[in-house]
């Protein structure tokens, strides 16, 4: 054993910076193996470094050199495939090893998240912090940069304590498509009046350009063809368009950077500019291979972000889950509490994240519609405080009022559509926390389950909807008479008219518990029906969509995913995991650690099907004849709204 331990230590200089003290524990844990042993440990430790091919550049400096001289009679292993099990074998002969892990990080519209996730998917911590918004103004959103990464590193750090830093392979980082804005020395810039330049994040839902994104719509501009022919307020051209209108001297001309939030992370992580194409073509216009096009940033007003190669708005780009830079900077990686030079993958929208952790899950075995076609015949559905559809195509499909084409948004080499609804969980909570009825829900919930608080009182009205149904109807025939149009922050998809106005028709006088839980019961067919809504616009510019996968904070919510299988009449799966997004930021750590190959290898190895909910066929008569109601409902707003536009012209006339 003296010899063994003396060996280790001569040769420890073969093993290359992050690998020491994972080789470090390997072969402590060998000193008392046999000889014959030691070709089955030998491929234990490869496995546990994600090396392919003993070739590896990386195996021949890690173990090779030690080997040739300890067990010279020990031949180089050959194929992969001929590696022993490295479980436990006969004689009790039981490999030790440190397991491998990412991180992934959401930051989400009022949090932001961590998890620690294995190389299989599974989420073994997480952890959540607060984030602030500050509305200064009507339809203005604002958060802070510098906020966010300090919660960013708070909950990093606290999923991976107790945690060996040279075990976390891989972090990948997803957020809101907000807009932050930094100045020549990275400093933040305000974006408000008010002039607090922490306040630097223009948030996704800020809707205060929406006059400048009707003035881009005008333009008829030829890239208007990728965002459904119609630009949105929360896109960042129209925003970046109103900072410089309004705030020409405290922001726009002091301004040298400007972040979609996902790729400010990333640079903060690693020092490096380059943008992911996530971001860049979802929400900027960006178009590869050919990249920006300087006449559409010329016709509206935007020249000035031409100049020097478009450097303010990026000239770098790559696809997600990309390895940036040279991993973790020194600075990021004390802040963030993980070694220098931890990979970093480019990042991903919020949604896109979720989308990426479920799409692509194994179904085999679920009866499912998609079994054996194509991934293109799934959706990926991101419910919380919005909603987003993803569907993706082998070749570019163009959707009225949807947005995409989009090359490697959110899968490499294949195009995507994104369709939306802008407020979901917070039209919920909207219409149910501004109810007569809701303080009385709140204390029954309390009531039946005091720790969730809160929490609790969307599961007590899906049980209270339960018990006014009767034992031989369906929850859903309750909201017969009741109707709601759910555009009450305007409509993202398919209409994209960010001018509607959300309906409710069927309103009594009354206002008890019953009539709250009624309103929320219309609320949800409500979302349920514009995602039909959507999906019919995806199918006749044709997609051929024929399951939906379904994650975020609203898949915790059976009534919302029920509602939804029932409305559209395709069946609904949920991920093993429920914390989906996380799991696809992590995806993104994997990848740029290069323990899986591409995008969509990391996407069949760690993601899962958890639970599938089928529609119930008995219903699909009631809602056709409820989505016609929902169709006819925005027909009579913009027909109500022409009336009143004329009586305003006849009375500005006289």
């Amino acid at each position: 054993m003296q010899r063994r331990r003396a060996n280790f230590r001569v040769h420890r200089s073969f093993i290359c910076g992050h690998l020491q003290c994972r080789a470090r524990l390997f072969f402590r844990n060998q000193f008392r193996s046999t000889s014959a042993q030691w070709k089955k440990a030998l491929w234990c430790f490869l496995s546990s470094l994600s090396i392919r091919s003993p070739r590896d550049s990386l195996a021949q400096s890690a173990v090779s050199s030690f080997l040739a001289e300890r067990k010279p009679s020990l031949e180089p292993p050959g194929r992969l495939a001929e590696r022993p099990s490295c479980g436990g074998g006969g004689g009790g002969d039981v490999v030790l090893m440190a397991a491998v892990y990412y991180v992934g990080v959401d930051v989400g519209t009022a949090s932001v998240r961590a998890a620690l996730v294995t190389r299989e998917g599974h989420l073994k911590r997480a952890a959540q912090e607060p984030v602030s918004i500050w509305e200064p103004h009507p339809d203005h959103y604002v958060q802070s940069s510098r906020e966010i990464w300090e919660k960013c590193c708070a909950v990093v750090k606290e999923v991976t304590r107790g945690v060996s830093k040279s075990q976390v392979r891989g972090i990948g980082f997803d957020a809101t498509c907000s807009l932050v804005v930094l100045d020549r020395r990275f400093q933040p810039l305000p974006v408000n009046q008010d002039g607090n330049e922490q306040r630097n994040v223009v948030m996704w839902m800020d809707h205060r350009a929406a006059e400048q994104a009707a003035r881009i719509t005008a333009t008829g501009h030829g890239v208007l063809s990728r965002v459904g022919g119609v630009m949105s307020p929360e896109m960042q051209p129209p925003k970046l368009l109103w900072l410089k209108e309004n705030l020409r001297e405290s922001c726009w001309n002091k301004a040298a950077h400007f972040f979609d939030l996902p790729d400010f992370l990333s640079w903060k992580a690693t020092g490096s500019l380059t943008r992911s194409l996530c971001t860049l073509v979802c929400k900027w216009t960006y178009c590869p291979p050919v990249g920006w096009d300087v006449t559409f940033w010329t016709s509206i007003g935007l020249d000035d972000l031409t100049e020097n190669n478009f450097t303010k708005i990026g000239n770098v780009t790559c696809s997600p889950g990309t390895p940036l830079g040279d991993g973790l900077t020194q600075e990021a990686a004390a802040d963030l509490g993980l070694d220098f030079g931890t990979a970093v993958g480019a990042s991903l929208i919020d949604a896109h994240a979720g989308g990426l952790a479920v799409i692509g899950a194994d179904v085999k075995g679920f009866r499912l519609p998609c079994e054996g076609q194509p991934i293109t015949s799934r959706m990926a559905m991101i419910c919380g405080t919005s909603s987003c559809h993803m569907a993706i195509s082998g070749q570019p499909l163009f959707v009225p009022g949807v947005w995409g084409p989009c090359l490697s948004a959110m899968v490499p080499d294949v195009w995507l559509n994104e369709g939306g609804q802008s407020a979901t969980g917070r039209l919920i909570d909207h219409m149910v926390k501004g109810h007569a009825a809701f303080a009385q829900l709140r204390e029954k919930a309390r009531q039946r389950c005091p720790a969730t608080g809160d929490d609790g009182i969307y599961g007590y009205l899906n049980d209270h909807l339960s018990r006014m149904s009767s034992s031989c109807s369906a929850v859903d025939l309750l909201a017969s008479s009741l109707h709601v149009w759910p555009d009450f922050h305007g409509n993202r998809s398919p209409l994209a008219d960010p001018a509607l106005k959300g309906m409710v028709v069927g309103l009594s006088l009354s206002q008890t518990l019953d009539d709250l839980a009624l309103l929320y019961l219309a609320t949800m067919q409500a979302l349920a029906l514009g995602t039909l809504h959507i999906l019919e616009a995806m199918k006749e510019a044709g997609h051929d969509i024929k399951t939906i996968f379904l994650c975020g904070g609203l898949s915790k919510n059976s009534l919302f995913v029920q509602t939804h299988a029932n409305a559209t009449g395709l069946p609904v799966v949920l991920p093993q995991q429920t914390e989906a997004v996380l799991v696809g930021a992590a995806v993104l750590g994997a990848c740029a650690s290069q323990d899986h190959g591409t995008i969509q290898e990391a996407m069949a190895k760690m993601a899962k099907v958890g639970k599938v909910i089928e529609p119930d066929c008995s219903l699909r008569s009631f809602y056709q004849r409820k989505y016609k109601v929902f169709r006819r409902l925005v027909d009579h707003q913009r027909e109500y709204q022409d009336l009143m536009n004329t009586f305003g012209t006849e009375c500005h006339s006289l």
